[in-house]
């Protein structure tokens, strides 16, 4: 059974700093490409950002510089560390596992970015 499991969420100010987390279970973890998605009240899910398994990142404009992604095979666990956060991040998280027709999703994580 897959299992994507996100944490790390929570209540943040403005330029405060949060890191996700998602554990996964029940693939290989090293042939997945990993993934951070975010959905904020209606509107549409989006990307943040993407590790390939060779570890090429790719970056939503709106995170580049702000925010980093990264992944320890020895844990399975993929990391969004996230700085200089704005209200305008405010979003349900989500991680994706993805490898050839295989594609996973997490129950997704709540971050809130206020004063």
């Amino acid at each position: 059974q897959v299992q994507l499991v996100e944490s790390g969420g929570g209540l943040v100010q403005p330029g405060g700093s949060l890191t996700l987390s998602c554990a996964a279970s029940g693939i290989l973890f090293s042939l997945y490409a990993m993934g951070w998605y975010r959905q904020a009240p209606g509107k549409q899910r989006e990307l943040v950002a993407t590790v390939t398994s060779g570890g090429s990142t790719n970056y939503a404009d709106s995170v580049k510089g702000r925010f980093t992604i990264s992944r320890d095979i020895a844990k399975n666990t993929v990391y969004l560390q996230m700085n200089s956060l704005k209200p305008e991040d405010t979003a349900v998280y989500y991680c994706n596992a993805k490898w050839a027709h295989y594609n996973y999703w997490g129950q997704g994580t709540q971050v809130t970015v206020s004063s």
